[in-house]
């Protein structure tokens, strides 16, 4: 019977260095999903990988074997070694880790309640596991469920009407920092949706001039004209550092962007202007020993939950209705997936029967040698008659089952009683994978 796991570290697990070198970029993540996908105790995979966790969900027939499979996966593409996720690895099956899928996209189990961007990370994680082949039924349907509860969950509940965001948290602790925004200069190195945020965030607070570096600079020309802001090219970058206040940075790069020796330069020509830098990527664009950079404060991604804190009061009771709205999904995703196995497990019955006829019949031949052919026709029919009598009351209390809580209780029952080994696949054209009967020894 197919079941599934899910493999991860999040904030609440790990800290950041650990979790920025098990981070799987588009390709990293490309690569995972296809190496899941050709062990063969892995039928269906996705990975999500955000600045606050990376997690793998995976439908497995083994799952003992599968999370090894996984494991392996995850510490070849971080290049460390299984033990150094003791402790901070979580391992859930069933219907915990339908539960987990769904809070997460909710922004229930997020860094900060209600976070706005876990759902559009969700989704493009979603539809990269689509785009490679890495889902099946089971999985397409837990994902759509998942960001359709999400959207519920911030659409009927006030979980995020203080409109609190890792970008709005890391413009907040900058006002902390600095005070009035309004004069400051800053930089955005980045144009994705994480630095479009921020820079809506700083407009907010009076800062009318945004400069945003990108590799792509089509794209950071696109989200300065957004925010009347000036885009500059990438290879500009140690110049902009020189005249900005504030640097926030939030690409999807591999490998540091600013590095300690390079802001040591910057920093002699700054005339002991203090460098205020942010940095809101995992893996890390600014590189930890920038901290020791005489002038130069650097706050990451984890940094922001000294604010989450204070402002995840008062929203407790508005989480606990977005919990509600979660379990009716996991509720009816349970519901679907016990209807989906009883239709295999019946035909495996069924074809279990009938292989009983045949080799009963079979073992008996030789005793039957003055029945004519017509008489051999008609023990055979009353053999599966027996069959299809003994059979029928439990086909019809799994069909009656069928959507009802105790589905999967009577399909796990029938399965370990009748010794059915069952493939489900949704769609397919009704035939079942049913295990050979041995004979007794004589």
């Amino acid at each position: 019977m197919s079941e599934l796991l899910t493999l991860g570290v999040s904030h609440k697990t790990a800290p950041l260095d650990l979790r920025e070198r098990l981070s799987l970029t588009e390709g990293r993540a490309v690569s995972a999903l296809r190496e899941l996908t050709d062990a063969p105790d892995i039928h269906e995979a996705a990975a999500i990988s955000t600045c606050n966790r990376t997690e793998l969900y995976l439908i497995v027939s083994d799952p003992i074997e599968a999370e090894s499979t996984a494991l392996g996966v995850l510490t070849r593409q971080a290049e460390i070694r299984p033990t150094e996720l003791l402790g901070h690895l979580y391992s859930l099956r069933a219907t915990e880790a339908a539960r987990h899928l769904l809070r997460v996209t909710a922004g229930l189990d997020s860094m900060i309640l209600g976070e706005a961007e876990i759902q559009g990370q969700v989704k493009r994680a979603y539809e990269l596991a689509l785009v490679e082949g890495g889902t099946g039924p089971i999985l397409n349907r837990l994902f759509r469920g998942a960001l359709a509860a999400g959207g519920r969950a911030r659409q009927e509940t006030g979980i995020s009407e203080k409109g609190v965001s890792i970008p709005s948290v890391a413009v907040e602790l900058a006002r902390r920092a600095l005070g009035d925004l309004s004069e400051r200069r800053v930089l955005m190195v980045g144009a994705g949706e994480t630095a479009e945020l921020v820079a809506r965030a700083l407009v907010a607070r009076g800062v009318n001039t945004v400069f945003i570096a990108n590799r792509h600079y089509d794209r950071a020309i696109g989200l300065a004209q957004r925010f009347e802001g000036s885009a500059v090219r990438f290879e500009d970058l140690p110049e902009q550092l020189e005249a900005a206040d504030i640097v926030v940075s939030a690409t999807n790069s591999p490998h540091h962007i600013v590095e300690r020796d390079g802001l040591e330069q910057v920093m002699k020509t700054r005339q002991g202007r203090p460098l205020l830098a942010i940095d809101l990527a995992v893996p890390r664009d600014i590189e930890p020993a920038c901290r020791e950079v005489a002038g130069v404060s650097v706050h990451d991604i984890d940094d922001v939950q000294q604010i989450v804190e204070r402002n995840a009061s008062g929203r407790e009771s508005e989480s606990r209705r977005a919990e509600l709205i979660i379990e009716a999904e996991l509720d009816r995703f349970e519901r679907w997936l016990a209807a989906l196995e009883v239709v295999p497990t019946i035909t495996a019955l069924r074809e279990r029967g009938d292989e009983v006829v045949r080799r009963v019949m079979a073992e008996n031949e030789n005793r039957w040698e003055g029945l004519t052919e017509a008489d051999r026709e008609r023990m055979g029919a009353m053999a599966k008659a027996i069959a299809s009598r003994l059979l029928h009351e439990p086909t019809v209390r799994m069909r009656r089952a069928a959507g009802n809580d105790d589905a999967y209780e009577y399909v796990s029952a029938l399965r370990e009683l009748f010794g059915l080994d069952v493939e489900t696949v949704p769609e397919a054209d009704g035939r079942a994978n049913v295990t050979e009967l041995h004979r007794k020894s004589s």
